[in-house]
Parts: structure tokens; C-alpha cells; sequence
């Protein structure tokens, strides 16, 4: 099977890559932005008629998209998440090698949703911030696309790789800093948000069951429980073998309330805060992941206290 991963280099990109070049029935083609990637080719730029003639020179069977931005203002993500999208889409039509497509999606696209509640595929989105937007708008390219395409919402991925910016990041390299730094106690905000954590390497077999099954539409990837920010903080803790305290900041991040790993400042009190939960989602998510197991034969298998030492062994190697 032959197969093209875009965004190879990305987080989850890596991942995927991994785990595909584990099959050996697979033969991988990496198209991306680095000098590193077999083919050079910028989705956000590039015109679906030069990726069509790509794709009809390799003839892949499978076309999985991991690329795509989580930070910026909305012109750069709607760039990098929707209009990205656009072009493979168009590319996989006009081309002549019937591949199939595995999206990846994420969690943001539903937002907010009810605390003690379990989101299912057939829920409304209605994403919360402008990145949710852009891969919810995605999601509906793809989905109206007529192509052979599954879309995976990924919940909120951890483990090794896990970006410095992301919440569970900045716990540890807040944990780092009060470690060196010989603090009896770590001042944290935010830590009552409560997310559906799911390990990249979970994720990453997911993709690959999606690469090989019939399943289309949209599929949840994530672990099918909420953990709080306050109890992933304590297992950290534990792991680093953090011995001070735990001092928790009342109420979501804000204007006066900073988050995670971010120290409080004057600064703090005038800066407007556009979006408290920066991915849109309010104070509670949780997946309901069953259709994975139905479809795609799937489960995660990696805790969250494995993915939180995977975490804290990149943190402390910078100390």
C-alpha cells in the first residue's frame, strides 16, 4: 500500500510516520514545507493542479493529512486549516488515483459542551474560537467532497512531542522552572478545565486503522474520559517527584487569572482575554469514542500517567 503523509514533521505528523513505516506492506511518501520531506509542496500556497500531477506520479492509495496550524490569527489558520484542505480535496478529484483520504480533525470542531457529558460523531459543533472554525470548515470540505474519506477528531493529544504551548506543556515546564529554581510551591490557573487526553501514539494507530478500513465520516480519538487539569497536575508531581505544593488559582484563565506556567503581573489586569479556554472548548470535554471500536477496531492503550512521564522526561532533559 502506498501511502502519502502530508505534514510528516508536525506533531502528530512524526507520530503517524512512525507508525506507518512499522508496516512493512506500506511504502511512505512524506510531502511537506521542510527540506527533510521527500516532496516539498506548501498546501497554503500551492495549486490543486500541480498536487493532481503529483499525486498521478506516485498513485498513492491512501492520502493522510496531518498538517495544519493551531496557532495564529483566524486569516493564518483559515490559510494552513481550510484552504489547505481545499486543495487536497480538489487535487483528489481532479486525479486520476482514486485514493482514499484520512482527515485529521480535532476535538475543537464540537466546543463547549456539557459538564458530565460524553460527545458523540452525530453532535452539532459549534466550535468556540477561530481555530475550531478552521478545522471544522475542513471537516465539511472533506465531508462534502464525494471522495473515500474518514475524518478523525482528535480530543487533546499527549506524550512525547507534546508542544511547549499546549496546557499539559506548560505544567511541566512550569514544574521544571519551580524544580530548578528549589520553589516549595507552584501557583497554577486553569487547573479546573477538564479534557479528554488521548497519547499520540494511540492517535497514531488510530490513523493507521483508518488507513486500512472502509469507515468514512467523522470518527472521535480519544480516551473516553475527562481528566482535570488539578489531577494531571498531582500525577505529574508525582512523576517528577515534585515534593512542594500545589497552589491552584481560582477560575479559568483570564485577564486575572493567568494560565498555567505563565507568572502574574501588572500586565496581566489589562490584557483582554478574547477566548478563556484558548481552543474554544469551555471548562468540560469528553469523547464518546465507541465508534472507533466499532469501526476501526480501536482503543487507546496508553494511560495518561505513561503520556505525563513521556512529558516530564523531554521537561527535565532542559534542565
Amino acid at each position: 500500500m502506498r501511502v502519502l503523509l502530508i505534514g510528516a514533521n508536525g506533531y502528530l505528523g512524526r507520530f503517524v510516520a512512525d507508525r506507518l513505516l512499522a508496516d512493512p506492506a506500506v511504502q511512505l511518501t512524506a510531502l511537506g514545507r521542510g527540506d527533510d520531506a521527500d516532496v516539498r509542496f506548501d498546501l497554503a500556497t500551492g495549486s490543486p493542479g500541480a498536487l493532481t500531477r503529483f499525486l498521478d506520479a506516485v498513485h498513492p492509495g491512501v492520502v493522510v493529512n496531518c498538517a495544519g496550524a493551531t496557532r495564529g490569527g483566524a486569516r493564518e489558520l483559515t490559510r494552513h486549516n481550510t484552504v489547505a484542505v481545499a486543495t487536497v480535496c480538489e487535487a483528489l478529484r481532479r486525479s486520476g488515483c482514486g485514493a482514499r483520504l484520512v482527515q485529521i480533525g480535532c476535538g475543537s470542531e464540537y466546543g463547549p459542551s456539557q459538564p458530565g457529558s460524553s460527545t458523540a460523531e452525530d453532535a452539532v459543533p459549534r466550535p468556540g474560537g477561530p481555530y475550531g472554525v478552521s478545522k471544522l470548515a475542513a471537516t465539511e470540505l472533506v465531508l462534502g467532497s464525494g471522495l473515500d474519506a474518514v475524518v478523525l477528531r482528535v480530543f487533546s493529544p499527549a506524550g512525547p512531542g507534546t508542544p511547549a504551548g499546549s496546557p499539559l506543556g506548560r505544567l511541566a515546564e512550569a514544574m521544571r522552572r519551580a524544580m530548578q529554581s528549589g520553589d516549595g510551591e507552584l501557583k497554577l490557573g486553569g487547573l479546573g478545565v477538564q479534557r479528554d487526553f488521548v497519547d499520540v501514539r494511540d492517535v497514531a494507530r488510530a490513523v493507521h486503522a483508518a488507513s486500512l478500513s472502509a469507515a468514512q465520516g467523522v470518527i472521535n480519538i480519544g480516551s473516553g474520559r475527562a481528566v482535570r487539569l488539578r489531577d494531571a497536575a498531582t500525577v505529574l508531581a508525582r512523576v517528577a517527584g515534585y515534593g512542594g505544593a500545589l497552589h491552584e488559582l481560582d477560575g479559568p484563565p483570564g485577564p486575572l487569572r493567568p494560565a498555567i506556567g505563565h507568572p502574574r503581573s501588572d500586565a496581566d489586569h489589562a490584557a483582554p482575554v478574547a477566548y478563556p479556554y484558548p481552543d474554544g472548548c469551555g471548562s468540560w470535554q469528553q469523547a464518546d469514542v465507541r465508534t472507533a471500536r466499532d469501526r476501526l477496531g480501536w482503543r487507546p492503550r496508553i494511560n495518561l500517567e505513561e503520556s505525563l512521564a513521556d512529558i516530564w522526561m523531554e521537561a527535565a532533559c532542559r534542565i
